[in-house]
């Protein structure tokens, strides 16, 4: 069994101030282990994009925060964009657009692991070949707005890995996308995170979705972590009403997942 690669402890935060204050998570204790793919599940406001922010430090300016995280696999505090990389829901807002895809990705690789730009744009086309980007001696030379949404999310993903991450986060990263390309991307993150030994953080509110390739999923519901185990054991017998309305709403939870029906 791998070791504990993070561990939150009764970890809260609040929004706002006063009457306008909101806790987005309530206490939450939840350990990641080191090289597994873990899926945060939960409706919008359950608390689960807050998880990933938390732990990327990329909470806003005036949130209040409690408890603590430690990180045991790292040993030491992570350094963002070189410890974890982090996919966001949509590439256009994340993806600079007056820089060519070969810079975005190559900088990462520059900043963080020390290469020259020629090193880095090497390994920048190396990545856009990893995520499946046909031709990518052209798209290093291409604007993200020449590249479809499907696309922008694979060079975000590359970005994302550039600099070697243990952690992989990735928030929402296939809501935008159709069916076909969602399941796609899930193959994809799959595939990488297996190569290259990562852990996985896959925040959705997807339940069907993520159950097709993650090992355990943690279910949030206003705020509050209200179950996580291994997948097989949430889906077969849910210990929390919620999560057990939330499987059988999902009609597609029975069918086969999207995954499994993509070919290489």
């Amino acid at each position: 069994m791998n070791g504990v690669f993070c561990s939150l402890r009764q970890l809260s935060v609040t929004y706002g101030r006063g009457r306008n204050s909101a806790a987005a998570l309530d206490h939450i204790d939840l350990d990641i282990a080191t090289g597994e793919r873990l899926a945060i599940i939960g409706e919008s406001g359950s608390g689960k994009s807050t998880v990933a922010r938390a732990l990327a430090g990329l909470l806003p300016e005036g949130t209040r925060v409690g408890g603590e995280v430690f990180w045991p696999g790292l040993g030491h505090p992570p350094r963002p964009g070189r410890d974890f990389g982090f996919v966001f829901q949509d590439p256009g807002a994340s993806l600079n657009p007056v820089l060519t895809v070969g810079e975005q990705v190559a900088e990462g690789a520059r900043r963080h692991l020390g290469v020259s730009w020629k090193q880095a744009y090497i390994r920048a086309e190396e990545l856009l070949g990893r995520v499946r980007i046909p031709q990518p001696d052209k798209v290093m030379r291409a604007f993200p707005h020449q590249l479809s949404g499907g696309q922008r999310q694979r060079v975000a993903i590359a970005a994302a890995i550039a600099a070697k991450p243990a952690l992989l986060i990735a928030d929402e990263a296939t809501s935008a996308l159709d069916v076909v390309v969602q399941a796609e991307i899930v193959r994809l993150l799959d595939g990488l995170v297996r190569e290259d030994g990562m852990t996985l953080l896959f925040i959705t509110h997807d339940i069907a979705l993520a159950s097709g390739f993650v090992d355990r999923i943690a279910v949030f519901c206003d705020a509050r972590l209200v179950e996580a185990g291994p997948v097989g054991s949430v889906l077969s017998a849910p210990k929390s009403v919620y999560t057990a309305a939330l499987i059988a709403s999902h009609r597609d939870l029975a069918t086969p997942p999207l995954i499994a029906e993509v070919p290489s």
